[in-house]
């Protein structure tokens, strides 16, 4: 080998239970040495911290953001504002981060989320449910005082959202600091997605992070208002997923025409982001290649159930596919509105008939 580095990392995955003062000898190294190799092993995403913990043989897809529980009250009958309205309830667990997450782990990936929830059994229940899909959430925050956050959907007789109302404050404990900690169990990443629940200081320092180190970054827009998290400078954002209203929230002018989406594209090139999709609901959706917008017809729906988790569906073929080939946007997308468009049918937020086999089917359209 070439290196005393290369040759540690070696006996390291021959043992990784090794302690520095065996890896010095072997290696005629002192362990000031040894550890210093060790830290800039940990650096390049070589190890995971502490007790020379290796990445998987095949890099995860870390999604950092919320992790809450959705109560879906659905009416019976047309929606009556200012009046109490029959309606049939059902909870779920969720959050664009979570939900994404657990798509990807029934599509057979592995996976990383970095969130927080209360240390409370709603918490408990959300973080153990992922655990047996085969999440990694090693990483979440367990906060003592707090509650896990929440979201209720009041939905329409047809399942479309009359309107939201989000907890989410608990999130907001992923700040610059708690990134700056787990740096090590994103460094390895085949790609990092977040939502835009996070604060505008977390967004940023992840920009800087992957403007510095090249890594793939994917955002995920979660309301109009939201938007402004995103700073000025977008060079470091590979790829955004927004829908038309958080697109105009997000350039501060109306987008109804085509000529105004491809202005705003323009616009947000200028800005540093590489690649563009904005989600259009029945009227399908436009993804970036090079300065053109490309339009996409939606998936067919036999019957919409509930929107729930839809764009979060959507949002996890994006990744799988861009994982792989960065440059594969179109490829992404038809695999996104597939999975979308099940969702869709479903009263669950996550389809569970989800499986490695829809990554195996053709994209194409």
């Amino acid at each position: 080998m070439d290196s005393k580095k290369e040759q540690l990392l070696a006996l390291i995955r021959a043992n990784p239970f090794v302690g520095q003062q065996e890896l010095g000898e072997r290696l005629g190294l002192s362990r000031s040495a040894v550890a210093g190799h060790v830290a800039s092993l940990v650096r390049e995403g070589r190890l995971l911290g502490r007790a020379y913990m290796l990445p998987p043989t095949q890099a995860p897809i870390v999604c950092i953001g919320g992790c809450n529980l959705d109560r879906k009250l659905q009416s019976l009958g047309p929606v009556q504002m200012g009046e109490s309205n029959p309606a049939r309830q059902r909870e779920t667990p969720g959050g664009v981060a979570r939900n994404v997450a657990e798509n990807l782990a029934r599509l057979g990936l592995p996976v990383r989320l970095l969130s927080a929830v209360g240390e409370d059994a709603a918490g408990q229940t959300l973080l153990d449910g992922l655990q047996r899909l085969g999440v990694d959430v090693g990483g979440c925050l367990r906060l003592p005082g707090q509650a896990t956050g929440s979201y209720t959907a009041v939905l329409d007789p047809q399942g479309a959202m009359v309107l939201g109302l989000a907890e989410m404050s608990v999130v907001d404990a992923l700040d610059a600091g708690f990134l700056r900690q787990s740096a090590p169990l994103r460094a390895g990443a085949a790609l990092t997605l977040f939502d835009l629940n996070l604060g505008a200081e977390s967004v940023a320092l992840l920009l800087t992070e992957a403007r510095a180190l090249g890594r793939p970054l994917l955002a995920v827009a979660v309301s109009a208002p939201k938007m402004a998290r995103l700073p000025a400078d977008l060079q470091g954002l590979q790829t955004l997923l927004l829908n038309a209203g958080e697109l105009a929230a997000l350039v501060g002018t109306p987008v109804e025409s085509e000529a105004d989406f491809q202005h705003a594209w323009q616009r947000l090139q200028a800005r540093g982001l590489r690649q563009l999709v904005v989600t259009r609901g029945a009227a399908g959706l436009l993804y970036s290649e090079g300065p053109a917008l490309h339009a996409l017809a939606a998936a067919p729906v036999d019957a919409v159930r509930d929107v729930t988790g839809a764009g979060d569906a959507f949002a996890a073929g994006v990744a799988a596919v861009l994982q792989r080939d960065p440059q594969a946007l179109g490829e992404a997308c038809r695999l996104g509105q597939r999975l979308s468009a099940l969702t869709l049918q479903t009263d669950a937020t996550v389809h569970p008939a989800l499986s490695p086999e829809w990554l195996a089917a053709p994209t194409h359209s």
